[in-house]
């Protein structure tokens, strides 16, 4: 421990954030880091707890907190504290493959469980992590580790997102050669086309991708297995399979209506934004543009705010977020105590940005899209939504209908961001995997196996819908399994 009073010494400080009205004329990241002086206070304001609980990792009231890696956190705030950055981005690197990506995307599950966020305010985790990496590659201390030895081994990986990119990272440092083959027409997946580009620029995703290929991974690219490759020849040509897709089907809503021009998927939204600023700098009719309408999003999760920040910054007339559930409380209850993942409401970025823009919070708690009207030429006008009210039936609380409560909104753009209902079918299909109760892929018990040889699955593909840090981390088990399945032993963690 570097500074025993520090969590008495310094108050908690993270990353500033330029103002709503000022980041919205602008697509690029927003939050410049702390200067180095702040950011060592920072750092020692970390305890080393006995028992740290930020690195857990454990499931606490049907929700993880701590973080599922395991990272090193106490360890490197030390090291952040004393200066020492070189053994600090080492004590990271040990456990996080890709910490440019958690420290901007990250909810920081560590943050939550940390000790002093008991009675006061937590370290501050996460920002120091992306202060420890981004450092790191500044001073050219993360170069290319080529692999010595190769193990002849030939490993195809299909999907590039955070589970991909990580299983292929460590199977890679093992030695062995991977393939990433990837639908798309760029590495990434969810953190290249799912995550707008203010809260990961996409050149962080490049940098990463041309690190890994200087170190021997092979990328393809707009090649989708089970359309243009079989099933067949991955299995002929490679010694093992990891399938890491992804949940991306998406949970629709069946309304009357449904079928106007002018309601589309939230990631098709965010997919054709981004795509457009990388290949076009968002030229005018390259993309789903929400100018000058009025934009409805169904979902109040984070994928429904970066639709509403996304919306803004194409310049809507309005943006209103319709969420099912009753407004979570502003802090923790007694029902939910720390080190609990805590069940409170949170602002984020979008809403901030809409409230600034529109002098309102852009939130609507229990309501939902119930029927939506189009013109005569098939083109969206309006929607009617319903306000909701628990009830309880057959012993579960669910939402319902409140009669009479409808409202017409004005609407032009509905965006659908509910969820999803695991991978799509065409890959387990053509693998001929079967799929658990909530279709996703299914694999045997503690295991990423997928039940047909050589065949294994991981990330949102496997566990369903979840973060990047997840991702990160089932990448990292299935890596490990598939090392011990090639191999009949492991040295990877």
């Amino acid at each position: 421990m570097g500074k025993p009073t520090g969590f008495l010494d310094y108050p908690r400080r993270g990353n500033p954030a330029q103002a709503p009205l000022e980041r919205i004329r602008h697509w690029n990241e927003f939050h410049p880091m702390l200067p180095e002086e702040e950011r060592q206070r920072q750092g020692a304001r970390c305890m080393e707890c006995g028992v740290p609980f930020c690195q857990s990792g454990v499931q606490l009231a049907g929700m993880y907190t701590g973080c599922p890696l395991h990272n090193l956190v106490p360890e490197w705030n030390d090291l952040v504290y004393h200066g020492n950055l070189a053994h600090a981005l080492k004590r990271l690197r040990k456990t996080n493959n890709f910490p440019e990506f958690t420290g901007r995307v990250c909810p920081a599950l560590c943050e939550a469980a940390c000790t002093c966020g008991l009675n006061g305010d937590p370290v501050t985790v996460k920002e120091n992590e992306l202060a420890i990496v981004e450092e790191g590659y500044a001073r050219g201390l993360i170069v290319p580790r080529i692999p010595k030895v190769r193990t002849g081994k030939q490993v195809a990986v299909v999907g590039s997102g955070p589970a991909g990119l990580a299983a292929a990272d460590q199977l890679n440092r093992r030695g062995h050669t991977v393939t990433v083959y990837e639908r798309a027409d760029r590495i990434g997946g969810l953190l290249m086309y799912g995550i707008p580009n203010m809260k990961l620029q996409k050149e962080f995703v490049r940098r990463r991708v041309e690190l890994m290929a200087a170190e021997g991974v092979l990328f393809r690219t707009g090649c989708d297995v089970g359309t243009d490759v079989s099933a067949q020849e991955l299995l002929a040509q490679y010694d093992a399979v990891i399938l890491a897709c992804g949940a991306k089907k998406p949970r629709d809503l069946a309304v009357d209506g449904r079928d106007a021009t002018g309601i589309h998927f939230a990631v098709d939204f965010l997919t054709s934004t981004t795509k457009s600023l990388l290949d076009t700098g968002l030229a005018k009719g390259t993309y789903l543009d929400a100018a000058d309408k009025d934009v409805i999003i169904v979902g109040g999760g984070d994928t429904g705010n970066d639709c509403v920040g996304t919306s803004i910054r194409h310049g809507c007339r309005s943006v209103t977020q319709l969420e099912m559930m009753p407004k979570a409380p502003d802090a923790r209850t007694e029902s939910n105590p720390w080190p609990q993942w805590p069940r409170i409401c949170k602002t984020d970025y979008g809403q901030e940005e809409a409230a600034a823009v529109f002098g309102h919070d852009p939130r609507r708690y229990q309501m939902t899209v119930k029927e939506c009207r189009a013109d005569g030429e098939g083109n969206l006008q309006s929607v009617v939504a319903v306000h909701l009210e628990p009830k309880l039936a057959d012993g579960r609380m669910t939402m319902a209908e409140i009669p009479g409560s409808e409202e017409e909104l004005p609407c032009q753009l509905l965006l659908i961001a509910a969820g999803f209902l695991g991978p799509e079918d065409y890959v387990p299909d053509a693998f001929g995997l079967t799929r658990d109760a909530r279709s996703n892929v299914a694999t045997a018990p503690g295991s990423y196996a997928a039940g047909v040889d050589k065949v294994f699955a991981a990330g949102d593909m496997r566990r369903g819908q979840s973060l990047v840090v997840w991702g990160i981390t089932e990448g990292r088990g299935v890596a490990r399994e598939v090392d011990e399945y090639l191999m009949e032993y492991s040295n990877l963690t």
